[in-house]
């Protein structure tokens, strides 16, 4: 552990135990005391986890000072050295444990997050796909106990759709999807396809973490609200009424468009709140500016050319290209239940990259 992680620790124990004291004093009521138990709650495992380290390194130590006595009991000796074994693997563990908990959170990981999926390049198999994905993370969240509720979508004439946009809601939601964020590619033969020849189609996806109410101020004189009548299916209603609304930000010149709900105030709610997530996610971009291009490079433009996962129907694999993954269980995958592998294992490859970067401060 460097003398930086070690100094941490420190001051989290030290601040940690101030907290404890504090919150047993009974002197520390209403809001003052619900933010101190927050901040207790934060630290928490941290101090926990430090501590067991402590302990596990204590009993290393005792163990090794038994193994290396020359005196000892030859049948006492042979336990401790069986026992060390076992410690040390625990006391591994224990420091691994600590080291993810001290690495930085991001601040959006236990924010609910805005879905976005839009057809790229392959026409109609594009946007088909693009109802592919929804329906994965529409899967994949019900398994996590997470609520999506659809907030504006473009359908295709074929069934699926050109662009969807999503709120997903639950414990944990951006932390677990945000990595989903890119080009997502598909190779296979349409059923429109008389000849049985594989088609490459691509739609992008968007994760972005949605804002509390402090994150974005919205003045109402910068922006421009216009209502048009509603296109494509939805019966006579959206022929008769102008229902559908664009909100345009002209500070930033930020467009959002919502048509999906029967009333233009319904809409209007639903705009403004697709246009806070793209707000705070500007906020962001602009405060993490080198995250920020990452991500842009790595969502692109919806090419074929340009992919993070690509989903092989004929081989039934899907390849996830940033961290050379292959599993041969695209039904699973697609179907939601096997989606929790991928999302695993990007997240364990970003916790590695992180801890080798804390290891060299």
């Amino acid at each position: 552990m460097t003398q930086i992680a070690a100094e941490r620790i420190a001051q989290i124990e030290a601040r940690f135990a101030e907290l404890e004291a504090r919150m047993a004093s009974g002197t520390v009521e209403g809001d003052a005391f619900v933010a101190l138990s927050k901040e207790y709650a934060e630290l928490e495992p941290v101090a926990a986890a430090a501590k067991q380290v402590r302990r596990l390194r204590a009993e290393v130590g005792t163990l090794d000072a038994m193994v290396k006595d020359s005196s000892a009991d030859a049948e006492l000796k042979d336990m401790a050295v069986e026992e060390l074994q076992d410690v040390s693997h625990q006391m591994a563990d224990a420091e691994q444990r600590l080291a993810i908990l001290l690495l930085p959170r991001d601040a959006a990981d236990d924010r609910p997050a805005m879905l976005e999926i839009r057809a790229g390049t392959g026409g109609d198999e594009a946007a088909l796909f693009a109802g592919d994905l929804l329906r994965m993370y529409e899967r994949f969240a019900a398994i996590q106990g997470w609520k999506v509720e659809l907030i504006s979508a473009n359908a295709s004439d074929q069934g699926g759709f050109k662009e969807v946009v999503a709120s997903v809601n639950g414990k944990g939601v951006f932390a677990m999807l945000k990595f989903e964020s890119g080009v997502h590619r598909v190779q296979r033969v349409p059923e429109t396809e008389s000849g049985g020849r594989i088609h490459t189609s691509a739609a992008t996806v968007a994760i972005l973490p949605e804002p509390e109410e402090v994150d974005v101020r919205i003045n109402s004189e910068d922006l421009r609200i216009d209502t048009y009548r509603a296109s494509g299916a939805g019966g006579q209603h959206v022929n008769k009424t102008d229902s559908a609304v664009r909100i345009t930000h002209l500070p930033t010149n930020i467009v959002v468009t919502c048509q999906d709900g029967k009333s233009q105030h319904k809409n209007k709610d639903q705009a403004m709140k697709v246009l806070a997530v793209r707000l705070y996610e500007k906020q962001r971009d602009e405060a993490q500016s080198e995250e920020a291009e990452a991500r842009k490079s790595m969502v692109g433009s919806g090419d074929r050319s340009e992919r993070i996962r690509t989903y092989n129907f004929p081989q039934g694999r899907v390849t996830d290209h940033r961290i050379n993954l292959t599993l041969h269980k695209l039904p699973e995958i697609i179907a939601g239940e096997g989606l929790g592998e991928l999302v695993d294992a990007l997240i364990a490859e970003d916790r590695a990259k992180r801890l080798a970067g804390m290891a060299e401060e």
